[in-house]
């Protein structure tokens, strides 16, 4: 008897695990996703008073980026390495119309609207900008050469310098980092890279000067001194602060926040998501959701160093630290060691335009992974 379940049990995850190579989902991926998924329907939950409209939308949204998830991973890499250029010319095609009739909201002009919803073309451009400048470095030597790093570059900048001026720097630093990592997989040292940051680092005075908004200046010297205005324009952070400190190690339980509730804590359900995590699930729950985190990143950097040509290679490597940067800079500024910007956390915040755009990301990862060709013993 024993002996028959264990068989149906086996013949049932076998055809479930079929199912999935069908569909091409790597299955490691799929699960530290998923779990990222229960615990934003937790968090949403949690910090939206028990809003089912809420998780409705969320539910919707997670819905279409599974499905476009799904869809990417069947096509063949080597169908994304023929469109680089045509996604990328979209795509800065896109940032142009923004500039020029783009919608204006909380005084930054960065959607399109299309009738029938709006769209960000900066999204977009996360994925198509690290597709140009791996199709590009794929066609020549490995490491590049100086001319090479140069066209790449400008590649770069096109879309980056396009961002900034909507004005959006938090998703003009996704770029920027997505184009570098490629890169620097691509075998640019990072001493190079740590140079050449630096020494735009020196520009930094010029920029500040002429070219930043008085609300962006506001948001480094908050960070710098969040206690000078602490009803102001350090509001955010110092509540943020409170409420991860509140949390202790062991946190206040799952719906036990009093920052969120008490109307203490804005934007609870995007950007500042983690800071009422960490008052809900204290220190050994943030520890556990990098847990998962890390996972991700690594099987992914695992996908990109199994990769079997120079195209796929960097295009995962640059996706995957495209994810990480998203990681770093939200709980860094949640926690007090950046400057705000305008990053969700990944895949828990609410909000549908990122998360189509990760889910996207780890759609042409499994597609990567999964169209492998088997090679011979």
């Amino acid at each position: 008897m024993k002996v028959e379940l264990r068989a149906e049990q086996f013949k049932e995850h076998s055809l479930i695990g079929g199912l999935l190579r069908q569909l091409h989902v790597d299955i490691p991926l799929l699960i530290g996703l998923l779990l990222l998924l229960v615990m934003s329907f937790m968090m949403l939950y949690s910090t939206g008073n028990k809003e089912t409209a809420l998780l409705v939308r969320q539910a919707a949204r997670m819905g279409i980026a599974g499905v476009l998830m799904i869809m990417l991973a069947h096509v063949n890499p080597r169908q994304f390495q023929r469109y680089s250029i045509p996604l990328y010319g979209l795509g800065v095609a896109l940032l142009v119309a923004v500039l020029l009739v783009g919608d204006v909201g909380k005084g930054a002009q960065r959607w399109l609207d299309l009738g029938v919803f709006r769209f960000q073309p900066s999204e977009m451009i996360k994925i198509t900008t690290p597709m140009m400048i791996a199709w590009y470095l794929a066609g020549h030597d490995i490491p590049p050469k100086w001319r090479h790093i140069v066209v790449a570059t400008i590649f770069l900048l096109i879309p980056t310098l396009l961002i900034v001026r909507q004005p959006d720097l938090g998703t003009s630093l996704l770029v920027a980092s997505s184009g570098a990592s490629v890169l620097y997989f691509a075998g640019l040292s990072w001493r190079f890279l740590l140079t050449t940051i630096l020494g735009l680092s020196a520009l930094a005075p010029l920029y500040w000067q002429f070219f930043m908004r008085e609300y962006q200046k506001d948001r480094v010297l908050t960070f710098l001194n969040p206690e000078a205005d602490p009803m102001g324009k350090g509001y955010h952070i110092i509540q943020s602060k409170i409420a991860i400190g509140s949390g202790g190690p062991y946190g206040k339980g799952w719906q036990g926040n009093t920052q969120s509730q008490l109307d203490f804590l804005p934007e609870s359900s995007t950007d500042f998501i983690f800071a009422v995590f960490a008052e809900e699930f204290g220190l050994v729950g943030c520890l556990g959701l990098l847990t998962i985190y890390i996972f991700i990143i690594a099987r992914g950097l695992y996908i990109a160093v199994q990769a079997q040509d120079t195209y796929s290679r960097l295009l995962a490597g640059s996706l995957v630290c495209t994810f990480f940067v998203y990681v770093f800079v939200n709980i860094g500024m949640v926690i007090g060691i950046l400057p705000v910007v305008g990053v969700p956390l990944p895949l828990i915040s609410y909000g549908g335009t990122s998360m189509v755009t990760l889910f996207a990301g780890f759609g042409i990862l499994m597609s990567i992974h999964t169209h492998k060709k088997m090679l011979p013993h």
